[in-house]
């Protein structure tokens, strides 16, 4: 059974960090990349952050080019993101995907919310 199941989400100040966690489970991590999007309310679902396997190349949305890095853990099967210097604007809801050819996978959502 595939699962991505996403945690590290609440409500922080402006200027301050959180690091999300995506742990899988049900498919070859390894093969798959792996992505963070957002979807804020009234807003349509962006991408955030990518990073690739094999390699570990990375790429990022301007708005938080500088702010956030993505990474994956392959013995724990685990994608991060950290998000440093957080804006209000960087308050949503962030899901983690994981892509491979013709399958796409996605958690359930963990809500950010950052005050002003």
């Amino acid at each position: 059974q595939v699962q991505l199941v996403e945690s590290g989400g609440g409500l922080v100040q402006a200027g301050g960090s959180l690091r999300l966690s995506c742990a899988v489970s049900g498919f070859t991590f390894s093969n798959y990349d792996m992505r963070w999007y957002r979807q804020a309310t009234g807003k349509e679902r962006e991408l955030v952050a990518t990073i690739t396997s094999p390699g570990g190349i990375t790429n990022y949305a301007d708005s938080v080019k500088g702010r956030f890095t993505i990474s994956r853990d392959h013995p724990r099967n685990t994608v991060y993101l950290q998000m440093n210097s957080l804006k209000p604007e960087d308050t949503a809801v962030y899901y983690c995907n994981a892509r491979w050819r013709v399958s796409n996978y996605w958690g359930q959502g963990t809500q950010v919310t950052v005050s002003s």
